[in-house]
This record gives structure tokens, C-alpha cells and sequence, in this order.
């Protein structure tokens, strides 16, 4: 194992920049497409139930199933495991910033109204702090999430820790597969420990 490391170290640290680099950039595509359905959906409570219930619907697909599906259109690589790890994320996202949104209470909101505050200094000033902490879950979740999913995007050679782990399955080769795993299981673990932190002061 040290021996491993010490004489691929280079290989281990362009597998991880790989997958933080799929991670933050299909997060930063995530929550801006999840904030966009969500103020659309606002206005049309009936439609944000049967939209989540579609996503919800497409996060129980198989990740490799997904993958397959999206390799006709788009090719292998990045661009493919980004666009997948993208959808399953507006599920998680959208159940929560919307949850949130909805159960602030609506005398907080008639007061603002009342106040003369405009539907979107409501929304920015008054529902967001409110809703903050279902917000901050959703990302959390989707945090998480995608750092799981990303690692089985390896196998649609779009790298990251995964392209480590199988390539160890492929050839047999258990030092492989126990850092691919260790480095991936790893990764989610710290990751979620500095967002429950994180969320323990939001709250």
C-alpha cells in the first residue's frame, strides 16, 4: 500500500483532482439549474410536485443505465457524467429548496407583503434566510451524492478515483482497488463531515 503510493503518488493525486474537478463543476451546474426551476416553480405549486416526482423517477434509473443511455448523445467522458450526475441532482435539490420554501410561514410572508415588499425582495430577503437550513441540506445531499456517483463515471472514461478502482478490478490488482476505494469512501466521509459542521451553524 506504501509502497503503491509512494511510487504513484502523481497517478492517485490526477485521479483526485479529476473527481473534485467533475464534483464542484457539476455542483456549480446543479444549484444554478435546481435555483432556476425553483423560482419558476413557485408560482405553479400544482407543476412542482409532478416535476419532482419526475426527477424522483429518474433518480431510481441505475447510474449505468443512465450513463448508457446519454453515451449515444453525448459521447463518452466528462461531458456525459456531468449532464447525468446533473439530473440526478435536481431531485435532491429541488425537494428541499422547495420544501423549504413553502414552509415558511405564511404570516412572515403576508407580513412582508403587507409591508410592501415586492415578490422577489420576499423571496431573497425573507424566504431564503428562513428556508437556509432545507437549502443547505439539499446541497448537502447532492454533495454527497455526486462524489458517489462520480467515482462509477470511470467507467465511462470520464476519470476520477473510480478509473483507479476499476482498473484495479479490471487487471486484478488489490492494492488498486483498495486505494480507489479508500481514496473514494474517504473523500465522502471528510466531505460530509465538513458540511454536518457547516449545517450544525446554519442551524
Amino acid at each position: 500500500m506504501i509502497e503503491y503510493l509512494i511510487k504513484y503518488h502523481g497517478k492517485l493525486e490526477k485521479a483526485l483532482y479529476q473527481h473534485l474537478e467533475i464534483v464542484l463543476l457539476t455542483l456549480v451546474i446543479s444549484i444554478l439549474v435546481a435555483a432556476v426551476l425553483t423560482v419558476l416553480l413557485l408560482q405553479f405549486k400544482r407543476l412542482s410536485g409532478f416535476v419532482i416526482h419526475l426527477f424522483e423517477m429518474i433518480y431510481c434509473i441505475p447510474s449505468l443505465a443512465l450513463f448508457a443511455i446519454m453515451i449515444p448523445l453525448t459521447g463518452l467522458g466528462k461531458t456525459t457524467a456531468v449532464i447525468v450526475l446533473v439530473v440526478y441532482n435536481q431531485y435532491l435539490l429541488l425537494r428541499n429548496f422547495l420544501d423549504g420554501l413553502y414552509h415558511v410561514d405564511p404570516a412572515v410572508v403576508e407580513a412582508a407583503t403587507g409591508m410592501g415588499m415586492s415578490p422577489n425582495q420576499i423571496l431573497l430577503q425573507v424566504r431564503l434566510p428562513l428556508a437556509r437550513k432545507a437549502i443547505f441540506a439539499g446541497i448537502h445531499l447532492a454533495v454527497v451524492s455526486t462524489i458517489g456517483i462520480a467515482t462509477i463515471a470511470a467507467t465511462i472514461n470520464a476519470g476520477g478515483i473510480g478509473s483507479i478502482l476499476f482498473d484495479g478490478l479490471r487487471t486484478l490488482n488489490t492494492v488498486k482497488i483498495v486505494w480507489g476505494a479508500v481514496m473514494a469512501a474517504g473523500l465522502a466521509v471528510v466531505v460530509n463531515w465538513i458540511l454536518n459542521a457547516v449545517e450544525k451553524k446554519i442551524g
